[in-house]
């Protein structure tokens, strides 16, 4: 496996005992472990980057000059992403060995030490080891891949529309009818519990890709709201359980990371759908196009099988005489509150969240006059960056301030904001806009990392799919209240706006009650049940 290795060299005017000692006393470690020979080396593991991250000094010395040479290496590879988080593992080793030197130098010195080192934004503040990571990088691939089938339908319903020739209303009810795919999801997801999380995402994209792939050939809109009903259930277990493994197999103090960098995953699915609405400009059908590049998951599972691997919560789990996957545990006196607070949370949030992504391209172009085009350009500038600086922010604040107060400030914040978009216009639709991608993210994180967080290994898959169930209700009703809204109020804009209330209702009456899980051990959040009794 290639090794990440940046190194330093730097002349310190001391003699070599004093750097010596003034190395010693920076790692803490005693002074028998360097290796003699020609030149005095020390090599001690950190904690910085990853489990297998370690840093190496040599002292040579010339009569009282002393050349020290520190040197960190990492062998962790990140599958699918390493072109990205490649670059920032070196340049935290650079950031490591630099840190290092410094260190040393004011100790030999008796100078002020620099202030302590922070991971960059896309890294963890606590280790992960390569069997932690490959999981996470899986788990991501496989959210992108479920977000971009998930969302082909809402970004071309005007698409749809204008192909079958079908009314507002008929086409929020397609929308709405859809999401009873959320059924699938219920099933594959209570599988999840009984025969792992591995095979459970690989049947969940293998779903989305070949559902997307007979979508694509829809004769009606009667077919295709049946195929999209499946699209969407297998969506739901493969991106909910793809989570759910994430956060099993991430490091204690890393939950949050690990939501964020699917949340960010999803993100960029779902972007990769918005790239390809220029497509739709072409002709009447060719929004057909997206749905049949979505089929070419199935040539990408083969290569996802051999790398992601069952999560070792649920491995231990299955080794032991505990039932798995009763829906009575996720109701019981122990979690049976929690999972009403969520439950309701999830509802009242989708009210709005379902019809705000559905029609929001619909809005802008029959409200707004934007072209496909158009709708890129602006959801170029109002998505990209505000929900990365959502994620990243989210991600972080969970870990420090706890998920209910960033799920309570930022949902409400967010409800705010998309009532502000659907009543404005001009410049004031990218400001809101821009604001409630960000609001969004930061809160939603926070809410769905706790429904991971919140319910014990052997019923986790079970109850986050009851939880779906829940949600996609709710957002059934947003879409549903919203087409009968629009044509009272004049248009979806105000109806979409009135469906933002729910949402800042369970924001700030229902999240303060859930408990907090930052800073605590999944197991002691959510023991299993055999560890209660």
């Amino acid at each position: 496996m290639p090794q990440m290795l940046a190194q330093r060299l730097v002349e310190i005017a001391a003699p070599a005992d004093r750097v010596r000692d003034a190395v010693v006393e920076y790692l803490d470690v005693a002074d028998h472990e360097f290796a003699s020979g020609a030149a005095d080396t020390v090599r001690v593991p950190f904690a910085a980057i990853a489990d297998d991250a370690h840093q190496q000094i040599h002292l040579t010395s010339h009569d009282d000059m002393t050349t020290l040479e520190v040197e960190a290496t990492s062998e962790i590879r990140v599958p699918y992403f390493h072109w990205l988080f490649g670059g920032l593992i070196v340049a935290q080793l650079e950031r490591r060995v630099d840190h290092t030197a410094a260190n040393i130098r004011a100790a030999v010195f008796d100078e002020p030490r620099p202030a302590p080192l922070r991971a960059p934004l896309l890294l963890a503040n606590v280790p992960f080891s390569q069997a932690q990571a490959t999981m996470l990088a899986c788990a991501a691939f496989a959210t992108t891949m479920a977000t971009f089938g998930g969302s082909l339908l809402g970004q071309n319903a005007q698409n749809v529309q204008d192909s079958f020739g079908i009314a507002d209303s008929s086409l929020t009810r397609v929308l709405a009818i859809s999401r009873s795919g959320a059924l699938v999801a219920l099933f594959v997801m209570a599988l999840a519990d009984r025969v792992g999380r591995r095979k459970m995402i690989l049947v969940g994209l293998g779903g989305v890709a070949i559902s997307n792939v007979l979508s694509a050939f829809a004769p009606d809109v009667y077919t295709l709201t049946v195929l999209q009903s499946t699209t969407r259930g297998f969506v739901g277990a493969a991106a909910i359980v793809a989570g759910i493994a994430a956060i099993e197999e991430a490091p204690e103090g890393a939950r949050a990371f690990a939501a964020a960098m699917l949340t960010m995953a999803g993100g960029f699915g779902f972007t990769m759908v918005v790239v390809l609405l220029p497509l739709a400009d072409v002709g009447q059908e060719s929004w057909r196009l997206g749905f049949a590049i979505s089929g070419l998951t199935l040539f990408l599972l083969p290569g996802l099988a051999r790398r992601i691997h069952e999560t070792r919560r649920y491995s231990d789990l299955s080794g032991r005489d505990v039932a798995r996957g009763r829906a009575g545990e996720v109701v019981d006196r122990r979690y049976g509150k929690r999972f009403i607070l969520l439950a309701a949370v999830g509802f009242m949030t989708n009210m709005l969240a379902a019809p705000s992504a559905g029609l929001m391209n619909k809005y802008l172009e029959d409200d707004r006059g934007f072209s496909n085009s158009g709708i890129l350009g602006f959801r170029a500038v109002t998505t990209g960056l505000p929900g990365f600086v959502g994620i990243v922010l989210a991600g972080r604040l969970s870990e420090l301030r706890g998920r209910r107060p960033v799920a309570a400030v930022f949902l409400s914040l967010a409800g705010l904001c998309q009532i502000g978009f659907f009543l404005s216009e001009g410049t004031l639709l990218y400001v809101f806009s821009i604001l409630s991608v960000l609001a969004a993210s930061c809160g939603g994180l926070a809410i769905s990392t706790m429904g991971a967080e919140l319910f014990p290994t052997e019923v986790r898959g079970t109850s986050n799919g009851m939880l779906l169930i829940v949600s996609v209700m709710g957002s059934a009703a947003g879409l549903l209240i919203a087409g009968m809204l629009s044509e009272s109020l004049g248009g979806v804009g105000k109806a979409i706006a009135w469906c933002a209330i729910p949402t800042i209702v369970a924001a700030l009456a229902l999240i303060p009650f859930l408990p907090e899980p930052a800073g605590k051990d999944l197991d002691e959040i959510s023991p299993t049940e055999e560890d209660v009794t």
